[in-house]
């Protein structure tokens, strides 16, 4: 199976996609889509579209996992600009007939760390190893994307998953 993993940015939006075995996983390809940070809304939410658009027709994947939205009481702004840029992804994603599973950030960290407030650079070290990468994955974006397609391969594809760490 063959899974893309978003995590979601006006500015910057993360994009993984792995192949999946019963037992391992596979880097296909890692990358982000720029919203043009400074534009207008209209624009950036094209950009993300089209850039998701683009990554869905190349690489073919068979579901996408995308976080879910989180709002901070104090923030409520944000979560409404974060649901536009939702929004676009899971158009993307309808319009070519895949299925879209939501994680929530916590959730996703305790799967690959084992702690659900672990900070970005704990979830960064923890994909090099699960995908034995050279390096780190840059920027976190892309790691909290490979994160959540890793997340939905444990949860969806695992014969026998356990909540927990990999």
């Amino acid at each position: 199976m063959r899974i893309l993993g978003i995590d979601p940015g006006l500015n910057t939006t993360g994009y993984g996609v792995i192949d999946c075995a019963p037992r391992k996983v596979r880097l296909v390809e890692a990358g982000v889509v720029r919203g043009g940070k400074g534009k207008s809304l209209a624009h950036r939410v094209g950009e993300i579209h089209a850039g998701l658009t683009d990554v869905i027709e190349s690489l073919k994947p068979e579901s996408v996992a995308l976080e879910e939205l989180y709002s901070h009481y104090e923030r409520p702004k944000t979560a409404i600009l974060m649901g536009h840029a939702r929004g676009v992804i899971v158009l993307a994603a309808t319009q070519a007939g895949l299925p879209v599973k939501h994680y929530a950030a916590t959730q996703v960290k305790r799967i690959v760390t084992g702690a659900g407030r672990a900070p970005k650079a704990q979830v960064q070290l923890a994909i090099q190893r699960e995908l034995d990468l050279p390096n780190l994955p840059e920027p976190s974006d892309v790691a909290d994307a490979l994160a959540i397609a890793i997340t939905h391969w444990y949860l969806s594809c695992q014969p026998s998953a356990v909540s927990g760490q990999l």
